[in-house]
């Protein structure tokens, strides 16, 4: 913990400068002396533009030798003749010195200001105007300053807006590692750009079982590995990497093991997508479960292929049709009934139906037509990985595209590594792996997480200074409370239209009872709209709980609550996956909400609405860069906030905003029909008198359902 007036010191401003900076963002002080926490002192440093307390110290040590007091210069008079003072805005020759420091070049009528105070006399010479010009401003505004003082950051933006500049505060951030940012920027690009279709090949499909807890999930997968895998394994003992391949008729087919629906959509949530096909199993004389109405709801909000697996139709009680019914009345129609998902009877006992399914999967996969470039840097998924004695950290990888060779450095989440080994799912060690292939990679400096991303990169090097990067990243993360920035919210969604083009409102609807959740799905579905629709991800009896939140991160959903609560750890799983929790008790409430969210994701229009005109009379010239327009205003009124279009005759000549409005010597922010005003535009000099000006400005419209 430090006190103020050390944070004072180091970050180049007062301690009264600092505890007003303190006020600002809502942290009281009792003075000097309070000491504050790291996480004020964080604070601090964002609002100032400094990404850490240390920069802003090293920033201003040489700063206190660079700001000498200038040179004294003769005190103004104190009261300026009428005449100077309305002659304020004609610019002199400016410092080009002074300017090229705070101005970009692109934009000369932008200042940008290091510290919230700056002297009079340097902000004079970054407008090129004298001195005593801005005194003679400051004055006017009740602000009495000589040459050398400071005058605060909000007065100088008034009086650059007065003179056709805008004044900020510099954005100071912190610099990347060399050639960092650039090496960031080429792996998203290596990992995103388009391959050629001539470069295409056809990959194998992977596959992921789900369905209810002993519907026999891992007995077929068993059964399946059992009869389809190369025998020859040293001792007949394989080695578990979370995935592996068979093959039929010459054609391969991947396999993931079994994750869990929470796992599968945690996956999700981080982006790996890597299922492409998911077989539902379900038991045929257990019928239709909750877990399996989880894993439907799942594989539909994951949007992938979707096969059925019957198992157990040895047993004596299995009732095929029955499952069908029931798999119907979930909105998942078979084949058999006319809907368009395979439903293969098997059996993990006996083997029967295997060979069906697995031709089935390799049907859906060459309708699904899954292709991939093996001639490229691999890029894929970490499927899972651990600490292994003797092996140090180990992940099983799943190769999506290129091909992954042996010494390739890779970065892996956050962590990077030159492979050492590679070692396929039969634990035979292996040169090179190809698109949609597991295998496990050695050589790692840390375990990364399941999930996460890995890609093959050029040098050691290179994959090193990422890895440090994201390391800080994830570091700083943390600090900060490790919040993730909200995914979707309702009421970012009410005004969203202008920036987003989604037009598609992604709900998860708990509810206490089943009746309420049917009377908020019908209520939901009476909205009826040709621009927007509601996609209902899921509805359920009973408390939020963490894996709803995770489903809702994954699709990018909001979660509307109607008479129930959270579970433990729902709370702080939305906070940190940034999920939004909504919770009501009148459900008229609830339809509201989601009907305006609705509106929001549509486009407003733009309806324009001129407001008045006004005819130029008279050209006042002040410079050559600064024009005034004396007018009188023809009709309507003319608002320092509205947009303005000058025309000659039928030629606009200007449209844009007002720079300066006056009536008289003063600011106005309004002049009504009959009334003479000065107009200047902003950045247009060439007016004439007898142009007309015409003000309007632009209304945004709501969009109706």
């Amino acid at each position: 913990m430090m006190n103020v007036q050390n944070i004072a010191k180091d970050v180049g401003v007062s301690s009264e400068e600092l505890i007003e900076i303190l006020q600002d963002i809502e942290i009281e002080v009792g003075g000097p002396e309070a000491e504050l926490t790291a996480d004020q002192i964080s604070a601090v440093c964002d609002e100032l533009g400094y990404a850490t307390i240390d920069e802003a110290r090293a920033d201003n040590a040489p700063a206190e030798e660079a700001e000498a007091p200038a040179e004294p210069e003769p005190a103004p008079e104190a009261a300026a003749p009428a005449e100077e003072a309305e002659a304020v805005e004609e610019p002199v020759a400016p410092a080009a010195e002074a300017a090229s420091e705070a101005k970009p070049a692109g934009d000369p009528s932008l200042i940008e200001l290091k510290k919230p105070k700056v002297i009079v006399k340097d902000f004079a010479e970054l407008m090129g105007m004298k001195p005593n010009q801005v005194i003679a401003e400051l004055m006017k505004m009740n602000v009495f300053a000589s040459i050398n003082a400071e005058i605060d950051i909000k007065i100088a933006k008034e009086i650059g807006e007065k003179h056709g500049f805008t004044v900020r505060k510099e954005e100071k951030k912190k610099a990347p590692p060399p050639q960092l940012k650039a090496k960031r920027v080429q792996v998203k690009v290596a990992d995103q750009a388009p391959d050629a279709p001539d470069t295409m090949m056809i990959r194998p499909p992977v596959v992921t079982f789900m369905g209810h807890v002993d519907h026999g999930k891992t007995s077929l997968l068993d059964k399946v590995r059992n009869t389809k895998v190369t025998a020859g394994e040293s001792g007949g003992i394989t080695q578990h990497i979370g995935a592996y391949s068979v093959e039929i008729n010459d054609h391969k087919i991947t396999f993931l093991d079994t994750p869990g629906h929470a796992a599968f959509t945690a996956m999700r949530a981080r982006g790996a997508n890597m299922t492409d096909i998911a077989v539902l199993v379900v038991a045929a004389d257990d019928g239709v479960m909750p877990q399996t109405i989880e894993a439907i709801k799942h594989a539909k909000a994951a949007g992938v292929c979707t096969i059925i697996a019957m198992n157990k139709m040895d047993l004596r009680s299995a009732n095929p049709e029955r499952l069908k019914q029931q798999l119907q009345e979930n909105d998942v129609m078979v084949e058999d009934w006319g809907g368009s998902i395979g439903c293969v009877p098997v059996s993990a006992e006996t083997g029967e139906g295997i060979d069906s399914l697995l031709e089935r999967i390799l049907l859906e996969a060459e309708m699904l037509e899954l292709k991939a470039n093996p001639n490229k840097p691999a890029s894929g998924y970490v499927v899972e990985a651990q600490m292994e004695p003797g092996m140090g950290p180990t992940a099983s990888v799943l190769v999506k595209g290129g091909t992954l060779k042996l010494g390739d450095s890779v970065i892996c989440g956050k962590y990077w590594g030159r492979i050492k080994a590679l070692i396929s799912d039969q634990g035979k060690k292996v040169r090179s792996v190809g698109p949609s292939t597991a295998v496990k990679i050695l050589g790692l400096t840390n375990v990364p997480g399941a999930g996460d991303e890995f890609q093959v990169l050029s040098s050691d090097r290179e994959a090193k200074a990422i890895s440090e990067e994201l390391q800080m990243e994830d570091r700083a993360q943390t600090l900060q409370g490790g919040v993730a920035p909200k995914k979707m919210s309702l009421d970012d969604l009410f005004g969203s239209g202008e920036t987003e083009e989604k037009k598609e409102l992604k709900v998860i609807i708990k509810a206490d009872v089943q009746g309420s959740v049917e009377a908020i799905e019908h209520s939901l579905s009476g909205i009826k709209s040709d621009k927007v629709e509601v996609n209902i991800i899921t509805n359920d009896v009973g408390n939020i709980t963490v894996n709803d939140v995770m489903l809702a991160s994954a699709s990018e959903a909001v979660i509307l609550g109607f008479h129930t609560g959270k579970e433990n750890g729902a709370n702080a799983t939305a906070k940190r996956e940034g999920v939004e929790i909504r919770l009501y008790s009148i459900i008229y409430e609830l339809i509201e909400d989601v009907a305006s969210a609705m509106k929001g994701l549509l486009d407003p229009e733009l309806r324009e609405q001129v407001i008045g005109s006004a005819e130029i009379r008279e050209v006042f010239e002040l410079s050559k860069k600064s024009k005034i327009a004396g007018c009188m205003v023809m009709s309507g009124r003319i608002s320092a906030k509205a947009n303005v279009r000058i025309k000659r005759g039928r030629t606009v000549l200007f449209e844009g905003s007002i720079g300066s409005l006056k009536r008289f010597q003063n600011e106005a922010t309004e002049v009504r029909q009959g009334q003479e005003c000065g107009i200047r535009p902003n950045n247009f000099t060439n007016f004439e008198a007898g142009d007309e000006i015409e003000a309007y400005i632009v209304e945004k419209i709501t969009q109706e359902l």
